[in-house]
């Protein structure tokens, strides 16, 4: 299947998921000599039954119109945009311009993908379950680039970028190259931190200018916005310093000569749909920093989890009263030098030689059992995300923020990027003190819908479900031993909080149909006046309820 091919049924399946249109509610299952096909007289899908997120997915990759037949995804996207209300025509056109630059990145990497494995596979070894070190860890994030979101359909696409930007820049071609700096008025920054600056901090001198300034670093594709403009007395040194490599988040970049330091910087450029830019908004940091202190505070008081849930440290950071002009220098545990830390979204990559990264984490740590890497998987994030959940906090903690680490030890947990939690402050008791150190007032809410919502769709089906049905799509492990082990473990952790867990058991394990992210809707097709999202990474509609399905 071509790569428009693959594009088109993603992004058909993703707009019927979100009942774009209403074809999803509005239309009838049809049986025709090739399948069952969903229509609503006007418009007509060949479907399947999926069952994860949605009951159906499309099987082929067209679209019916009044018996005409399409194929090419920029006709079908225009043939919808005729069918949307007027005011949100403009929506359809970005998208689409969204999915031709997405096309064109997939092309880019299946020409470039076998020879970045053969690469990686050159410095860090053939078998990725021996990539130990924060450097190695690295080479992770380059394979998870190559794999599709589980929700958004051109998640592989840069808003703006080129092919030499992203061939210079992107974490699929695990490229290096140094950040230009800023020297800024101290005056004109907001600054907080644990501890000194590292040793590699440039001075104004090391920077070729002379003066009293603070100097905090700047991505290239940043470089050229006119920074100097936006900050009075900013001064943009003309010389690069410090070579970095990028992170699968992008924005975020390795200091190379000190690979526990990270640098999260803005960046012009959106991901996950055009209105997800990639800035770093006044705020943002705050929140980042007051939901570590807030977690850390839980594991004090829950000491089971001490040394098996890890925390980067997101204390130290700096920010003028503008987007693009910001820095958090993150600071990874110390002891991870023997271990392989892995993102959760790598899991289901492709390592070098063809096999998954999952298949060589569990011959080397589990004896080539996916089944018990799984299990043991399961049991330490349901405890502690439901342990969060009885102090009424529900993370952001997506596949990309939430890391596996693996040595001799066993399983351990890393996370990262804190802020957009949810909270209930009436279930934080000795903790509510930390309820005024959050910037965000969309962090709190009086119940907890808010935060069985969150718990659902990003601990549920981005962490937890969406590896047990991809293990299954690629033969692993039978998709109903995945789903009974994570209710099975689901019922175990909720059971554990006693009452605090009645809600998130009638959300998750009871419901008939559990909240899913419509994110094409919020991030591209309507604006926040017509979609009514407060925050279009937490805007729903809904899908099966996977887990209610097995239980019975």
């Amino acid at each position: 299947m071509s790569e428009q091919q693959q594009l088109t049924l993603r992004v058909l399946s993703s707009l019927l998921r979100e009942d774009v249109l209403g074809l999803r509610s509005g239309g009838l299952v049809e049986s025709r000599p090739d399948g069952p096909w969903l229509t609503d007289g006007a418009l007509a899908l060949p479907v399947a039954e999926e069952g994860f997120q949605s009951e159906y997915a499309v099987r082929l990759p067209l679209l019916e119109v009044y018996g005409s037949t399409l194929t090419e995804l920029d006709e079908i996207l225009a043939e919808l945009r005729s069918f949307a209300d007027p005011q949100d025509r403009d929506g359809y056109l970005a998208f689409a311009e969204e999915c031709r630059q997405t096309l064109d990145t997939m092309r880019l990497h299946g020409r470039v993908q076998p020879a970045v494995l053969a690469a990686l596979a050159d410095r860090f070894g053939a078998d990725p379950a021996h990539w130990e070190g924060l450097t190695a860890a690295l080479g992770f994030d380059a394979l998870a680039a190559y794999l599709d979101h589980p929700v958004y359909p051109t998640a592989r696409g840069r808003s703006g970028l080129d092919e030499q930007q992203l061939r210079s820049y992107a974490p699929e071609f695990a490229p290096s190259f140094e950040l230009r700096w800023l020297a800024v008025p101290e005056r004109e920054l907001s600054v907080a931190g644990r501890g000194p600056l590292p040793a590699w901090w440039p001075t104004p001198a090391d920077l070729g200018l002379s003066g009293d300034y603070l100097t905090i670093p700047v991505h290239p594709l940043t470089a050229d916005a006119d920074l100097e403009k936006l900050l009075p007395g900013a001064v943009l040194a003309e010389r690069p310093y410090l070579r970095v490599t990028p992170t699968l988040s992008m924005r975020t970049v390795a200091v190379v000569q000190d690979p526990a330091c990270h640098l999260k910087l803005p960046l012009a450029t959106a991901t996950l749909g055009l209105r997800n830019r990639r800035t770093i908004k006044p705020g943002v940091l705050e929140d980042g920093a007051a939901g570590q202190r807030l977690l850390e505070a839980v594991i004090e008081r829950e000491p089971r989890f001490a040394g098996r849930i890890l925390h980067a440290d997101e204390q130290c950071f700096a920010r003028a009263d503008h987007e693009l002009l910001a820095v958090l220098l993150r600071r990874y545990p110390a002891d991870l030098a023997e271990s392989v830390t892995v993102p959760l979204a790598a899991l289901l990559a492709t390592a070098p030689g063809g096999r998954l990264v999952v298949d060589h984490l569990a011959d080397r740590f589990y004896g080539g059992s996916l089944r018990r890497l799984y299990r043991e998987f399961l049991e330490l994030l349901l405890d502690w995300q439901t342990t969060l959940f009885g102090y009424g906090i529900a993370l952001e903690s997506h596949q990309q923020n939430t890391s596996l680490v693996l040595d001799e030890n066993g399983l351990r947990l890393l996370y990262k990027d804190n802020d957009g939690p949810r909270i209930n402050p009436a279930r934080l008791g000795g903790l509510i003190d930390f309820a005024a150190e959050f910037d965000d007032p969309r962090t709190f809410g009086e119940d907890d819908r808010p935060l069985t919502d969150l718990f659902t769709t990003i601990t549920g089906h981005l962490c937890t479900a969406s590896l047990a049905f991809g293990l299954a799509a690629h033969g692993r492990v039978p998709l109903k031993e995945t789903l009974d082990l994570l209710r099975t473990e689901l019922d175990s952790a909720i059971r554990r909080i006693g009452p605090a867990g009645q809600s998130l058991r009638a959300a998750l394990l009871d419901a008939d149909r559990l909240p899913v992210k419509a994110m094409v809707t919020a991030g591209s097709l309507l604006s926040k006046e017509r979609s009514g999202a407060r925050d279009i990474n937490k805007h729903y509609t809904d899908g099966p309820n996977y887990l209610r399905s097995v239980a019975r």
